[in-house]
């Protein structure tokens, strides 16, 4: 896990800020130059914009990198204007332009794939989001694996998986704590999305205490509804131990408490997991119409 922080520390902060730089005290040879690394620093900062997580850091951090490549895509204009459209290039300036071509394809490709997870053209289940009193933010979520590692998994194909952000917009007090108590959605109450049965309910399982996790019963505790009029499972996981308030067989009311958030099972950290399938294929999931994916907000 420290790995992964190093990494989103380079890429959401470090190259971001390097990139901008770059092209706002650069040297253009044309405008050309000028156009092709712009292109290039707007494919890569809308790419970390929508796909990588922001809540470690600051959810609302993630809005100054569009404000700081605006001003360097002015100043930057100021000084590429003048310049001619195209130059006879030699050979070093002709791989500097192959390279950058490259790195547009790449992620323009990647900008795509995000775009596309943005959506689905399956029939989904609406659902009443399943928390309440808090803003909620969603790691995990869409239709692509770039914004969504469970869409590689067919039965969780949809899956969420929600935290929620304290006043700053992160997740928790500190960077990846190991007290559970610092993860602002520790002990939230959880409350039935749906009315129907229970099929099978656990309870019993230990809180894991980060970066623990328990790899033989992933989903921890746990809540399995089979939602009226919905022809699909709901899954709720990752519940606080003895928290869990039904039991299977019995039949539940949409908006009924049924546990408290926790971090049971395969989890690296305290949040709320939910997905529904059909015949062991995701399901996708509306809440108040809306189709979540990563990087969004339910207040």
């Amino acid at each position: 896990m420290i790995f992964s922080i190093i990494q989103l520390i380079i890429m959401q902060l470090i190259l971001p800020l390097v990139l901008i730089i770059s092209l706002w005290k650069g040297s253009f040879h044309s405008k050309l130059d000028w156009i092709v690394q712009t292109i290039f620093n707007v494919f890569f900062i809308s790419w970390i914009f929508f796909s990588s997580p922001w809540d470690w850091f600051s959810y609302y951090l993630r809005f100054i990198w569009p404000i700081l490549l605006l001003l360097g895509i002015y100043m930057s204009w100021k000084k590429a204007r003048s310049l001619p459209t195209r130059i006879k290039y030699d050979s070093k300036q002709k791989w500097s332009l192959g390279i950058y071509g490259v790195l547009l394809v790449v992620f323009g490709i990647y900008n795509v794939l995000v775009f596309c997870g943005y959506s689905t053209d399956e029939q989904a289940i609406e659902l009443d989001f399943p928390l309440k009193n808090g803003v909620y933010y969603i790691g995990q979520g869409g239709n692509q694996v770039q914004i969504n590692y469970h869409n590689e998994y067919p039965p969780q194909r949809y899956a969420l998986d929600i935290v929620e952000l304290n006043p700053f917009g992160a997740r928790a007090a500190g960077i990846y704590p190991k007290q559970l108590d610092k993860y602002d959605i520790f002990g939230d109450e959880l409350y039935s999305p749906c009315s129907g049965e229970v099929l099978e309910a656990r309870d019993h399982l230990p809180d894991m205490i980060p970066p623990e996790a328990d790899s033989e019963r992933p989903e921890g505790n746990f809540v399995n509804l089979k939602c009226e009029g919905k022809e699909a499972n709901v899954y709720i996981a990752h519940m606080q131990e003895g928290s869990v308030e039904v039991e299977a067989g019995d039949v539940v009311e949409k908006g009924e408490q049924i546990g408290l958030v926790g971090n049971s099972g395969n989890t690296s950290e305290p949040h709320l997991h939910i997905h529904a399938e059909k015949d062991g294929e995701g399901v996708p999931i509306h809440f108040n119409g809306r189709f979540l994916v990563r990087n969004s907000l339910v207040l």
